[in-house]
């Protein structure tokens, strides 16, 4: 999924130094984007207080949206590089598309993973024919320096492995968790999964206290650690967990994300993820006059032009609060 803000602006992250090496309960307010001409998505990450998960940088989540009578998710052909995206679906279909000449249908539960290393394209969107509710979120993981110019590819997984307690079905979308892990391609350590719950549930979930985590709440009530969290907010947990106290209170979906803080300072802006102001501008250069990202084929539109880069220099920065 593309980054659509035509006002694209700097964003800092990558770093150890402020990461909170101990448990805190900071709930995230998620910033409202448009995306494309039916679509809001409610952005959680990169957010003003915190930038990023482990290796988690970009975080949206969108629906459940009625889109019986409408054209659904539209997102034209854009680059990506120095980033994996990890689609997920609760509900609806997305079409994806790639310059590598990947098309698939991604379905609810079934893992759409891209991962851009030095260039790709892709777009995406609800098939002509498509189910009444759209419901899912994006995710972006950085590559870290070791990866990012791999040669770009994409992997779509329709069974995953499942750790199950009663009351609790855990879906392990990347990296792993309790000893599962998942088919996808990981290139640092990192958690990724898909909690559904059942009413009345209470158990306590394992944890790395090595990683920090964040919890993503994709519908229903439930408490994580005590505070109640609402579909489309997220509460960062920091590290130093070895258990998560989960209570629903209802039939409730949520998205657990976490990781070994990530080292490296990184320049984010648009949809690429780099290191150096003259990377992210060659980069820019490059899909404007149509080389390096291939083309996107069978997409009925035109692709995205990038926002122009802003007049300062882009510089690479740690964590920032």
């Amino acid at each position: 999924m593309s980054n659509l803000d035509r006002q694209a602006t700097l964003q800092v992250c990558g770093g150890r130094g402020f990461v909170v090496a101990e448990p805190v309960r900071e709930l995230l307010s998620p910033r409202h984007v448009q995306l494309g001409e039916s679509t809001e998505v409610r952005r959680l990450l990169p957010n003003l207080g915190r930038r990023m998960v482990g290796a988690w940088a970009f975080v949206d989540h969108y629906g459940p949206d009625d889109i019986a009578d409408e054209p659904g998710m539209q997102v034209p052909p854009h680059p990506h590089m120095g980033l994996q995206t990890v689609s997920w679906l609760h509900e609806g279909e997305v079409l994806h598309r790639d310059s590598t000449g990947s098309l698939q249908t991604i379905r609810p539960r079934e893992l759409g993973l891209m991962t851009s290393g030095r260039a790709i394209s892709h777009s995406e969107e609800s098939p002509a024919s498509h189910a009444r509710y759209l419901h899912g979120a994006q995710l972006w993981v950085a590559l870290p320096d070791a990866h990012r110019h791999v040669e770009p590819h994409f992997q779509h997984h329709a069974e995953l492995p499942r750790v199950t307690a009663p009351g609790l079905t855990a879906t392990v979308i990347l990296g792993a968790l309790d000893g599962a892990v998942s088919p996808g391609t990981a290139y640092t350590p990192l958690t990724g999964a898909d909690l559904a719950l059942t009413a009345g549930t209470e158990l306590r979930l394992p944890l790395d206290p090595d990683f920090e985590y964040a919890v993503l709440a994709m519908s229903g009530e439930a408490h994580v650690d005590d505070v109640p969290v609402l579909p489309g907010s997220m509460l960062y947990l920091g590290c130093g967990r070895t258990e998560l106290p989960l209570r629903a209170t209802s039939d409730a979906g949520l998205m657990l994300l976490g990781g070994e803080p990530f080292e490296e300072e990184l320049v984010m802006w648009w949809n690429f993820v780099g290191r150096t102001d003259e990377e992210i501008r060659q980069a820019r250069e490059d899909w404007m006059t149509g080389s390096r990202f291939g083309e996107v084929k069978g997409y009925d539109g035109a692709r995205l032009d990038a926002p122009e880069v802003p007049a300062t220099q882009l510089k690479a920065r740690g964590r920032v609060r």
